[in-house]
């Protein structure tokens, strides 16, 4: 299969989530995508976790595919080389993504004097420039007071970071966006994208903010119950847990028939004038329904209720931690967007993009040594000779390849996630 990006090449300059994931989806997609990294190393080469030799599996993770150039960002002469990777010329090339502060040379007012026609997408923090991370953007916006336990004030803030992942994503589409009006008209974009402003936006377009703005209050603290609908965790004869979700009418209807419980449900609703085939309904009624399927899980295993459902259309999921998807994925048990690469001469469990092409998922490349193709991107995209290559080495202007993208670096300034 030809990658539907191939033959784009985008550079990026980026740390932490968003704006890797941004580059590494690019990859994945078939652009030529050249990472730009201070000569000290990346600011996140060696964040955890780590494997049993020190080396990054989030930096190895998020950076499949990628080319990766080492530069002087702080010398005149390797910020010029940056500055002319990026806006270097070709139709499919001129097309930047980067989160960086501070740094003018790469401000789309720099770049864009160098080639009108630059797409230039830039990941922030807020929309005023200032710095943040998802962890921190996530509680101003009500998630952690939403995911409360109803026996705790505590709020729960989530490890998943959600908001640097959409950011990512989002920062694919503005780049192809830009891509396609210059296409269309012969003009380049400066594109800012604040994390802040994805983790308002999204919190808003689920009604989260329209539901408290007419209310005139939070809703009350649901626990696991799944709100507007019925979706609740239980547990199961074996110790384990799984939760059962019932959206449509349809589900509802499977899930009292494979429990049994039809007769209490008819008089539950005859005694209350509920009409439990109404999703909000069922929401309503959340803990009768909860009390009264009870007892069908505690007397099966979790894998005899997966079991049993797997012939209806009631979703259920059963509770697993990260190890017990390494399993799975050992005995051949998980989706084929799991893989393996050999990452740094060993292998490495990550995944591979999941979109699928022609029913096919793509096979994924490894993440570069830190610096390996800075030789490359000298020579083959900016004409440089090997002399003028080794004078840049000498100087320690440009550093070449090392053997491990892992060694702890001098943190660069970014501007989120």
């Amino acid at each position: 299969m030809s990658a539907p990006l191939t033959g784009l090449r985008v550079v990026e300059t980026t740390s932490f989530v968003a704006g890797p994931l941004a580059g590494m989806t690019l990859a994945q997609l078939g652009a030529e995508v050249i990472r730009l990294d201070p000569a000290s190393g990346p600011a996140d080469a060696g964040r955890w976790p780590l494997d049993r030799d020190g080396h990054s599996l989030f930096w190895s993770g998020l950076n499949k595919g990628v080319r990766s150039v080492a530069l002087d960002f702080r010398s005149p002469e390797g910020q010029e080389l940056a500055s002319a990777l990026v806006t270097a010329p070709g139709e499919d090339a001129g097309l930047f993504v980067d989160n960086t502060i501070g740094r003018d040379f790469l401000s789309y007012e720099a770049l864009s004097a160098r080639r009108a026609d630059l797409v230039h997408v830039h990941i922030q923090g807020h929309p005023d420039g200032r710095p943040a991370m998802d962890y921190a953007v996530n509680p101003l916006y009500g998630v952690p007071m939403l995911t409360r336990q109803v026996d705790s004030e505590r709020p729960v803030n989530h490890v998943l970071p959600a908001w640097d992942i959409a950011t990512g994503l989002l920062a694919v589409s503005g780049l192809l966006a830009g891509l396609h009006r210059r296409r269309q008209d012969g003009v380049g974009s400066r594109i800012d994208l604040a994390l802040a402003d994805v983790a308002a936006a999204h919190v808003a377009h689920l009604g989260w903010l329209a539901e408290a703005a007419e209310r005139g209050h939070d809703r009350p603290r649901l626990g696991n119950h799944m709100f507007g609908a019925f979706g609740v965790d239980f547990a199961c004869a074996d110790g384990r847990r799984v939760i059962a979700v019932a959206i449509t009418r349809q589900q509802w209807g499977d899930l009292v028939r494979l429990t049994g419980t039809g007769v209490v449900f008819d008089a539950l609703a005859a005694s209350t004038g509920a009409d439990l085939s109404v999703e909000g309904q069922r929401f309503e009624h959340r803990s009768i329904i909860e009390a009264v399927l009870a007892p069908w899980f505690a007397a099966r295993t979790a894998a005899e209720v997966v079991a049993a459902a797997a012939d209806s259309r009631v979703m259920v999921g059963e509770f697993r931690s990260p190890k017990e998807v390494v399993d799975a994925y050992r005995r051949g048990d998980e989706s084929a967007v799991l893989v393996e690469v050999e990452q740094g001469g060993s292998p490495m469990l990550t995944g591979t993009s999941p979109l699928r092409w022609d029913r096919a998922y793509a096979v994924p490349r490894p993440a570069p040594a830190f610096g390996s193709d800075t030789e490359w991107a000298l020579a083959d995209v900016l004409g440089l000779s090997d002399l003028e290559i080794g004078r840049l080495a000498d100087a320690g202007v440009v550093r070449p390849s090392s053997p491990s993208p892992t060694s702890a670096p001098t943190p660069a300034m970014n501007g989120a996630r």
